[in-house]
């Protein structure tokens, strides 16, 4: 038999039973939409005026012959005009349904009888291409016509012109519903490959800023202990073998971080990142003064300043040519502010344009991403007096004293 409809695979497997698919998904995006040809079987119905003429039951049989003969080549090019892309939408469709119902409706009125199953066939035809209020209006005028007509011929009771008038408002209507169905999962086809393809996107934006933040801090770090351990090798060599140690243990940390990113799982500790700052700071000859006042904060808020600790300490060991730098952190109120000023360079120089993008460069530029989505804030730029200034702003949680 013919997949009129593309269900065959559905109506086999799609149901209840032993078969039953175990992803509906899966059944739905095997399933095939119809095309131009699903509707021309529906031509059967119009045997019965085939049959009339055949027999010379007809009246000008090759007058009522060549009628059906146009009426069969005008139904299957406007059902394939119909799902035609390239003339969906536009006049062709039109003009074809037209020339169509014209011819209808001249064998419908001439012969009566079996000729008006050629209302429903037409009915069918406009389905394809009406759609919403303008195929209702259609479908109600075909119906009355149709059963106008057979009352006016006396050939047929009540009953059975009811009945053409409902199968022929029904079978447009049918049609058109199944249609629209179809165009409905299309639609949620395409917008689940274009979800997928936005979390793709997404993960890898995620991927590449951890990666951006990790290394780029890492690897400031590794390269000022490394100077450190240079500088000191030649008048102290314990004190370089340390700074050598303390290479190896970032080292160690910087692959343990980076698998937990790639796996999605990182989440970073403030306190940790504080003393690392602590660490990177010292090791730069730059003067560290850290204060942190007010409750403790939960896990999602420390995770993102830590992030903002990680970059601001990485910006100052990089750029700033700072002797100082102060990090505040302060949580009252329902918010946490965290503040790490330097008094490095700054932007007042002649170079203000290139220190700044230097500054504000893609890490920070990711971390204001991630607090605006937890509905905090990123500011950067000159300090009051002097040097350069981070300041993240985040709301927190504040937890109910017991």
């Amino acid at each position: 038999m013919v997949d009129m409809w593309g269900l065959r695979a559905f109506g086999r497997r799609g149901g209840c039973g032993d078969n039953a698919p175990r992803d509906f998904g899966e059944e739905i995006d095997r399933m095939k939409g119809p095309d131009g040809g699903s509707l021309i079987p529906w031509l059967l119905m119009a045997s019965g005026p085939a049959v009339d003429v055949a027999e010379g039951r007809v009246a000008l049989p090759w007058l009522a012959g060549s009628g059906l003969a146009a009426f069969c080549v005008l139904y299957i090019c406007a059902v394939r005009a119909g799902f035609s892309d390239r003339f969906k939408g536009g006049p062709v469709p039109v003009r074809l349904l037209l020339a169509q119902a014209a011819v209808t409706f001249a064998l419908a009125i001439g012969y009566g009888g079996n000729w008006l199953l050629l209302f429903p066939l037409l009915s069918l035809a406009c389905g394809v291409s009406a759609r919403g209020r303008r195929l209702g209006i259609v479908l109600i005028g075909l119906s009355a016509s149709a059963g106008v007509i057979a009352g006016m011929g006396h050939h047929e009771d009540f009953w059975n012109t009811a009945t053409l008038s409902y199968g022929t408002f029904l079978s447009g209507l049918v049609v058109s519903v199944i249609l629209t169905l179809f165009d409905a999962v299309h639609m949620l086809k395409a917008t689940r490959q274009e979800l997928a393809r936005s979390a793709v996107a997404e993960e890898r934006m995620r991927f590449s800023r951890d990666l951006h933040d990790l290394l780029g801090h890492t690897l400031s770090v590794i390269v000022v202990k490394s100077e450190a351990a240079r500088r000191l090798a030649p008048r102290d060599m314990d004190a370089a073998l340390t700074q050598v140690a303390d290479i190896e243990a970032v080292g160690r940390q910087a692959l343990t971080e980076i698998r937990e990113a790639v796996t999605g799982y990182r989440e970073g500790s403030l306190a940790t990142e504080l003393d690392r700052a602590r660490s990177a700071l010292s090791a730069s000859d730059i003067e560290v003064v850290v204060t942190e006042s007010g409750p403790p904060l939960p896990p999602q808020a420390e995770a993102l300043l830590g992030w903002v600790v990680r970059e601001g300490v990485t910006n100052v060991v990089r750029h700033s040519g700072a002797s100082t730098c102060e990090i505040e952190l302060r949580s009252a109120g329902g918010k946490a502010r965290l503040t790490i000023t330097d008094n490095g360079s700054g932007v007042s120089s002649a170079t203000a344009a290139t220190t700044t993008a230097h500054r504000i460069g893609t890490g920070l530029k990711g971390l204001s991403e991630r607090l605006a989505a937890a509905g905090g804030s990123l500011d950067s730029g000159p300090a009051q007096r002097r040097g350069f200034q981070v300041t993240a702003e985040l709301p927190v949680e504040e937890e109910n004293a017991a």
